[in-house]
């Protein structure tokens, strides 16, 4: 094939663009958005863009469901929802690794539908962790399937990943340089790539299961995934190992016949072969870190941590009812407001000297004291009566809001990971709610998707699920300036002309009468490659004009194609330039050859199915 096409100035001026944001995003001499702002300025100022349009961008509905979508993610972190989520696996995996891997996976890669990619992410990694610690499963076995689902996923919408949200923004201003007569491009409905993605997901999921998990672990046999990897969430293990503080939360009920009945929470603790008491409700006062002189009452109910059988052995003894469902207490140990924390006493703590008895922790602070590591000696018995010192390691169990507004004393040095904000567990119903409600609006009105997405954000901060500059800090503004730049570099390749002439020389190196599925495979593994070097983002963008060109040229549907491109943009497992990789890679313990190893063999497989779904959803068109 010949291109008839002549290289312009503009053209060469608009390539060159695209060459540097390439070279930048590979060799990272520049950061990515720094470079996405000075491309939009030199657009701007050389007239590739007209100067009243160069900011558009950032007002686009692309960037805007970019926002809304992090500020919805982060309204469901808030509550607690993945918390509840992980404990919810926990229960119904039963500790049957296969059982654990697809159930969780499946759910990750349906929330991934509604939320970023690197949201769903962030709070899935903490998930992996604690399933891991709780199981014995190597993290590096549960995070890659769970990763995998989650790119998979997110083309069940047009909403899951940044390069699906920005193809409708794409279409419409393709309809600019269409040729006469041609029907205009239409922005695809919320749910369009829905068939594309569900055969996505359940591919992820058959593949982890019949290849993927067997690599991995063949890796780690080999110690390529020693499993050994802690992230700062996964403090469960932590604990058990260094201060035998383990087991899982009961609700113990205090019957009429219960010794414990009259007594103060002091003395239930001192009985032989007691279980941590963490909590205690006792009418309508309800305690964590209950003081030691609170008494226990008929019908109270304790909080009580330990491993099983001698909470058991413990209930039986007592009397009291044994629950593992906490039915009472759940919200007090919900992992997003409460948990386990380690600080250190530096020499200048006003605690030197004086014992949690005497500093009255629960009492005051809401804290209570499990364990104390001194001189590498580990002190559970009676410690609340043990005198600290500096530098002793203080294990504690409270409310994270407790613990922080405690810490800023500087009477101690929190040393644990933990949630600074402010947790709402009790907004919980009413996130899911407004969730739910976004979805079937999107479902059923024929509204833009930025608008719809906006109305669920409206109405968390309306309810208080979350306040206006938690909503601030939500937004990843790296990615918005990264995008909102980089969209002008999109319609330049267009209105140039630049991207019909990479499009005919495209097809010039073709064999003649190449088959529109075999271009649209070409168009597939080359945006692909793109996204190996580049963000999705840049791929998205430069390639989706090519992919209409190249639908114009060869008398395909230039929507299908486009569709394709933007699904590719996000086929990668197996470099950082995925933000997801980057974010897994680390706390899992993977090496460059171990991700090709098993992420190649899905990366074609996934261009195959998204070729092929793309081309029966069009089929008629």
């Amino acid at each position: 094939m010949e291109s008839g096409l002549t290289l312009t100035n503009e053209m060469r001026l608009v390539l060159g663009l695209v060459g540097f944001t390439m070279a930048m995003f590979l060799f990272e001499r520049i950061r990515a958005d720094l470079v996405a702002l000075l491309v939009l300025v030199v657009l701007g100022i050389t007239g590739l863009v007209a100067p009243e349009e160069i900011f558009s961008g950032f007002s686009s509905n692309a960037v805007m469901s970019i926002m809304a979508t992090m500020i919805l993610g982060a309204g469901l972190d808030r509550t607690g929802a993945l918390n509840r989520l992980a404990s919810w696996l926990l229960r119904r995996g039963r500790g049957i690794e296969q059982r654990l891997l697809l159930m969780t996976s499946t759910v990750a890669g349906l929330n991934s539908a509604f939320m970023q990619n690197p949201s769903v992410m962030s709070l899935y990694l903490p998930v992996a962790a604690r399933l891991s610690s709780r199981t014995g499963i190597s993290l590096s076995r549960l995070v890659l399937p769970i990763t995998s689902a989650i790119v998979m996923g997110a083309a069940l919408t047009m909403v899951g990943n940044s390069p699906l949200i920005l193809l409708n923004d794409l279409l419409v201003s393709a309809n600019n340089h269409l040729p006469s007569g041609m029907a205009t491009l239409e922005p695809l409905p919320m749910f369009a790539p829905a068939p594309v993605g569900l055969a996505l997901l359940v591919a992820s999921l058959l593949y982890f299961r019949f290849y993927g998990n067997r690599k991995l672990a063949e890796a780690e046999a080999q110690g390529k995934g020693s499993g050994e990897n802690v992230t700062p969430s996964s403090t469960e293990g932590y604990f058990a190992r260094t201060y035998g503080i383990e087991g899982d939360v009961f609700e113990l009920t205090v019957t009429a016949e219960s010794p414990l009945v009259g007594m103060s929470v002091g003395e239930a603790e001192s009985l032989h072969d007691a279980p941590l008491l963490l909590a205690l409700k006792s009418g309508n006062d309800t305690r964590l870190a209950p003081p030691a002189d609170m008494r226990i009452w008929v019908g109270s109910v304790l909080g009580v941590m330990g491993r099983r059988q001698g909470v058991v052995d413990f209930a039986q003894n007592q009397f009291l009812r044994m629950s593992s469902r906490l039915r009472n207490l759940g919200d007090l140990f919900n992992p997003s407001r409460a948990g386990i924390s380690e600080a250190v006493v530096p020499p200048t703590s006003s605690y030197i000297g004086k014992s949690a008895r005497d500093l009255r922790l629960r009492h005051t602070s809401g804290i209570s004291l499990l364990a104390i590591n001194r001189d590498r000696k580990v002190i559970r018995e009676d410690v609340r009566s043990v005198a600290l010192r500096p530098g002793d390691m203080l294990v504690f169990h409270s409310f994270w809001q407790d613990l922080a507004r405690t810490a800023g004393s500087r009477d101690f040095a929190v040393v644990t990971d933990y949630p600074k904000g402010e947790q709402r567990p009790h907004k919980f119903k009413i996130a899911m709610v407004i969730f739910a409600a976004t979805i079937v609006i999107a479902l059923t009105a024929k509204l833009p998707v930025a608008l719809t997405l906006m109305t669920g954000v409206a109405g968390m901060l309306l309810t208080g699920v979350l306040k206006m500059d938690e909503a601030y800090s939500a937004i990843n503004w790296k990615t918005v300036f990264l995008t909102a730049g980089l969209i002008p570099l999109g319609w330049a390749m267009d209105s140039s002309g630049a991207a019909a002439w990479v499009a005919a020389n495209t097809l010039a190196v073709l064999p003649e009468g190449t088959a529109p599925w075999a271009v649209q495979i070409v168009l597939a593994l080359l945006t692909t490659l793109f996204s190996l070097v580049i963000s999705h983002v840049g791929a998205t963008i430069v390639m989706v004009p090519i992919a209409i060109s190249l639908a114009l040229a060869v008398g395909g549907n230039p929507t299908a194609f486009a569709l394709i491109t933007a699904l590719s943009a996000s086929n990668n497992l197996m470099t950082a330039s995925n933000p997801i990789i980057s974010m897994v890679t680390g706390p899992a313990g993977y090496n460059a050859r171990q991700m090709w190893r098993v992420g190649a063999p899905m990366c074609l497989l996934y261009t195959m199915i998204a070729v092929t779904v793309v081309n029966l959803m069009f089929w008629n068109s």
